[in-house]
């Protein structure tokens, strides 16, 4: 049967603006109808409520329930998203001659620079270069008319509904829709015109670049202006006559971790009651919100309006007072403690960002995320949208447009009867036969016995990897493509890893018997010798410590000792420096692993199956992905 969709699923240039797109059904699947207009953007979101009126008596409001079911007399939820107002208000004012773009003249430079510019390598897509409009024609153009002025009233409420310590603009784009480029544009487009109108409020110079773990702050130093790679000048993103001013912007670039209030005194328990004395008060060793701020960001102390990009932005919000959600109940184990992981995070991030307003003070906040909804938890139905978010280019417009691959899942009946294909879902099915905990002193486990199920799983997905890898190999790729295997806990991650790589299996003599891997292209060991392989094709890695820049587990750390020293051995003939490799920590060495995979001549350019304890979805720019499988919830 024909399916056009999966066929030929692009329908228009990244570089233009949408002109076509694929008809979906209410169940958001393709009906294979071609319609000659842009996807309108449509999502549940929030309303937000008007301000205060000054009369006691107030009449009830009808209740208008346009979101599914969500809306109640306290909150309605609207499907139709103030974003199709603001995208035709920034395409209309886009057509206009550059004389009335009513912009300041640094502003229109670089807009011309942006939109027309022959570029000698990447030229940015049509969907950055929109998010970059949205941002600057809310903040020159809009104060300047009332459809705009009405428009501003619209985030200004929304943000004393949400975020009253806070002024937050959400831009949604998709993965791989190339965000750090989009904050590069916003970084020059504020620096430029605060070095050539210091008196203005409308611009910054004075930056803080917010993320949700290492591995996107180590990729986004390419804002830096003096960065090597910087963007800037790398990616032609400035005119070279522009270029001397970005250097004056202060950029300060951190993980939301960092905002966690620290100890200024290391005390033991002991020490600690010794310490009260007889008033029998609690010793205050925390720093300060203004030492934590002088900590993180000593560049930006002094200055004032600060502007923030939030990467991955979801992940901060401030969860409504008193806010009870019945689904947090149903959660168990390993589910629950992960949701109460995500609003524990989430509170450090925005309580950080307010004490960072309460000292400094902030201009703005612009989010970028591919997914700006509230998350469980947050006292809103989750997976409504951030009703600050002004901007969308959603996943189906990247795949259109080409920017992106389309996914495929599990489509195929595995077990007669089953409405669900077992593989489309299949934590649900193998959950009981997996291990609760991480890996700890226990009895050990044998990677030979995983669940059948999965076991199949594992072969099914690796023999089309297998079709993929010589198919690579043929076309004179110089990587290979790779396999993600993310893991609910430790215990699961490390019987993946033995089953799929190979390991040594102790013997009641005291001996080890090598096991090698039952997936071969994933092999540590080599066949003929059982040496392991100087450089590994398969790599365990946590990835919760590594984003939090926690010191390794022990338990880890044993797991995967071969391979960090590996490395290390590599790192040491790459640079024929023997204190090269002494200088790294382990985390530094697997996140320099990690930001390496599918890269030629780099550390971690051969890998070819990574396992991981937790996501490896936000900021992870490896476009040599080609498989994933989940043995985790996916729930939350």
């Amino acid at each position: 049967m024909s399916n056009p969709f999966f066929e030929h699923p692009i329908l228009n240039s990244p570089y233009e603006r949408p002109q076509r797109h694929w008809e979906l059904d209410d169940e958001g699947q393709p009906t294979q109808r071609i319609l000659d207009s842009r996807r309108r953007a449509e999502f549940i979101t929030p309303i937000p409520k008007p301000k205060k009126r000054k009369r006691a008596a107030q009449q009830d409001e009808m209740v208008f329930d346009e979101g599914k079911g969500l809306s109640t007399k306290e909150q309605q939820y609207d499907r139709i998203s103030i974003i199709n107002e603001v995208r035709q208000n920034v395409a209309t004012w886009r057509a206009l001659s550059s004389s009335q773009w009513q912009v300041s003249p640094e502003t229109a430079r670089l807009l011309q620079h942006w939109r027309h510019h022959k570029f000698g390598g990447l030229r940015p897509f049509f969907c950055q270069v929109e998010a970059v409009e949205t941002a600057i024609w809310l903040t020159e153009v809009a104060p300047q008319s009332k459809s705009g002025k009405r428009l501003l009233d619209h985030l200004a409420s929304a943000n004393r509904d949400y975020n009253p310590e806070l002024l937050r603009l959400a831009l949604k784009l998709a993965t791989g829709a190339g965000k750090t480029t989009v904050m590069a544009m916003l970084i020059a487009w504020q620096t430029i015109n605060a070095v050539r109108r210091p008196g203005s409020k409308h611009f910054s110079r004075g930056f803080l670049v917010v993320a949700p773990g290492l591995t996107i702050k180590d990729r986004l130093r390419v804002l830096q202006p003096h960065d090597p790679d910087s963007y800037y000048k790398d990616r032609e993103l400035v005119p070279s006559d522009m270029l001397d001013y970005v250097k004056d912007a202060k950029i300060v670039i951190t993980n939301y971790h960092r905002f966690k209030l620290r100890e200024r005194i290391e005390l033991s328990k002991g020490g600690r009651q010794l310490l009260k004395g007889r008033t029998g008060e609690d010793l205050q060793t925390l720093e300060t919100e203004g030492q934590m701020i002088q900590r993180v960001m000593p560049d930006l102390m002094g200055m004032k309006n600060i502007l923030v990009l939030n990467d991955e932005a979801h992940h901060c919000y401030r969860e409504k007072a008193g806010a009870a959600d019945d689904k947090d109940e149903e959660l168990e184990g390993d589910e629950k403690k992960e949701a109460e992981k995500n609003k524990e995070a989430a509170r450090l991030w925005i309580s950080g960002l307010e004490a960072v307003n309460r000292k400094l003070g902030l201009a703005r906040v612009i989010d970028l995320s591919v997914t700006p909804f509230f998350l469980r938890g947050s006292g809103e139905a989750e997976g409504t949208l951030f009703p600050w978010t002004m901007s969308d280019f959603s996943l189906m417009d990247a795949i259109e447009c080409g920017i992106v691959k389309l996914p495929r899942v599990p489509v195929a009946e595995n077990i007669p009867g089953d409405e669900m294909p077992v593989y489309r879902n299949l934590w649900e099915n193998i959950r009981k036969d997996m291990p609760k905990k991480g890996r700890g002193q226990g009895e050990e486990l044998d990677p030979l016995k995983l669940p059948t199920r999965l076991q199949t799983a594992l072969q099914a997905l690796y023999g089309h990897y297998e079709k993929t890898f010589k198919l690579w190999e043929e076309k004179g790729i110089r990587v290979p493509p790779c396999f993600i295997i993310v893991c609910q806990n430790t215990a699961i991650s490390k019987l993946a890893y033995d089953f799929i790589s190979g390991f040594h299996r102790k013997n009641e003599d005291g001996t080890t018997t090598l096991e090698n891997g039952r997936l071969a292209l994933f092999r540590n060991f080599d066949e003929t010798t059982g040496n392991p392989l100087p450089r590994p094709n398969t790599v365990l890695i946590d990835s919760e410590q590594l984003e939090a820049g926690d010191a390794l587990d022990d338990n880890f750390r044993a797991m995967a000792s071969d391979e960090i020293e590996r490395f290390r051995r590599e790192i040491i003939e790459r640079t024929r420096d023997t204190r090269a490799a002494d200088n790294l920590t382990d985390q530094e060495l697997l996140r320099e692993v990690m930001n390496t995979v599918g890269k030629p001549d780099q550390l971690g350019g051969s890998i070819r199956c990574v396992v991981s304890v937790s996501m490896l979805t936000e900021g992870w720019d490896a476009n040599t992905v080609t498989h994933v499988l989940g043995i985790r919830a996916f729930g939350t």
